[in-house]
């Protein structure tokens, strides 16, 4: 394979434009952290953005910062942390699932995969809070599309395309984001012993209420075991986040501890330890466990998770949580990814999207890794396809057998 490693924009135009005359298909790459979602590569040739660092513009009074793709996310939120300020899609590390090594991804493939976190549910994703964007299409094109301060919305739309679209549509060599100021105090409202649809009430009561909880999340018996070093112990724990100014955030806890004293044993976590426990929700700790069994990364009704996940169990082997208030399920299976059954229960229990994340080359080559889109759907994504990388030039058969189908992921 031959590695291409630019170090300015102008070398990953003059890479993509040799790749377009050659007809050469090529991998495009990070650090490699999420190397492994989606379907095998199948090119002899890789640009590898590693080497595309830097902080180019941090503007803390403007909420705004900008930087080439290939900066590690990890340089990026220490700089933000000294100047009390955070990228509040708080993205997900995939190197601990993928056992490649925590605070190695970058802010391009952050882009790329539209990371997002436990705060999802109030911050969104990384599509949310992008505002502009320098790039190269599959054409050959360079190509600008938003601006640097919050209010500039030119091409805003364009940005956000390159969310989700896992380098099939464009090489990003630089990306500006908004950032927001980091929470003063942070604190943890844990209920013990709920079972799955007990604690999907207890966190719908929660999220409907005026306590303004940034992050719900239930980690069935033994795997609560699995976060924050074993601190939570293996009973079933729900989780709700608060964040804010510390008075209003002790008034919002003693909020939530009376409207749910009568779900369960109640608990208040602060500190290192709460951010611990959503650090590792964050990044599907509970799973990283040195294996390549499955794991799915299912977004559907929050209401219809815990009776999706009780339904698969009773045709395979397979553990879960919940993030996003059951929005977000994380499942792990015992050997076969269980394709069918997975996507037919998702479909009984109202819809959504399935991803596997993880799982042996072979499951890979053999599964559709995103959700199938629906026809119309699929004929918007490759026409949108063709008019940025008519050839197929970049990550081809990524997100679909058929390299044309390469589009963007609702994630």
């Amino acid at each position: 394979m031959t590695i291409f490693a630019p170090t300015t924009a102008a070398e990953v135009l003059d890479t993509v434009r040799w790749a377009v005359s050659e007809e050469a298909p090529v991998e495009v790459v990070g650090h490699g952290t999420k190397r492994g979602i989606g379907r095998p590569s199948q090119t002899e040739h890789a640009i590898d953005l590693s080497r595309l660092t830097g902080v180019t513009l941090y503007e803390p009074e403007e909420l705004v910062l900008s930087a080439r793709a290939g900066t590690p996310l990890a340089e990026i939120e220490e700089l933000l942390a000294g100047r009390g300020q955070q990228l509040a899609f708080e993205p997900m590390d995939y190197g601990r699932l993928f056992g490649t090594g925590p605070g190695r991804g970058t802010i391009g493939g952050a882009l790329a995969a539209n990371l997002s976190g436990p705060r999802r549910l109030k911050a969104g994703a990384a599509r949310d809070h992008i505002l502009g964007v320098a790039a190269v299409s599959g054409r050959g094109d360079a190509f600008r599309a938003g601006g640097r301060v919050v209010k500039n919305v030119t091409g805003y739309d364009l940005s956000k395309a390159m969310a989700g679209s896992w380098g099939t549509l464009a090489v990003v060599t630089d990306v500006t984001f908004k950032v927001l100021p980091a929470a003063e105090t942070e604190t943890t409202v844990l209920v013990r012993g709920l079972n799955d649809g007990d604690a999907a009430a207890a966190m719908a009561l929660a999220m409907g209420s005026s306590a303004e909880v940034s992050s719900a999340a239930h980690l069935p018996e033994g795997v609560a075991a699995r976060v924050a070093g074993g601190a939570l112990g293996g009973d079933p724990a729900t989780l709700l986040r608060v964040e804010g100014f510390g008075p209003s955030v002790a008034f919002r806890v003693d909020m939530l501890q009376g409207l749910l004293k009568n779900a369960g044993a109640i608990e208040i976590v602060a500190g290192e330890t709460s951010r611990a426990i959503w650090r590792d929700i964050r990044d599907c700790a509970p799973f990283a466990d040195g294996t390549m069994r499955p794991v799915w990364r299912v977004s559907m009704t929050p209401g219809s998770a815990a009776p999706f996940v009780f339904a698969l169990r009773m045709e395979a082997g397979a553990d879960a949580f919940y993030d996003w208030q059951g929005g977000l399920v994380w499942l792990r299976m015992e050997a076969d990814p269980e394709a069918e059954a997975v996507r037919r229960l998702l479909k009984r229990f109202g819809g959504g999207h399935a991803t596997l994340v993880r799982a042996e080359p072979q499951w890979l080559a053999a599964v559709p890794v995103f959700e199938p889109q629906p026809t119309a759907l699929a004929a918007l994504s490759r026409r949108f396809k063709e008019q940025f990388d008519p050839k197929g030039i970049l990550n081809p058969g990524r997100m679909a057998a058929d390299a044309s189908s390469d589009r963007f992921a609702a994630s």
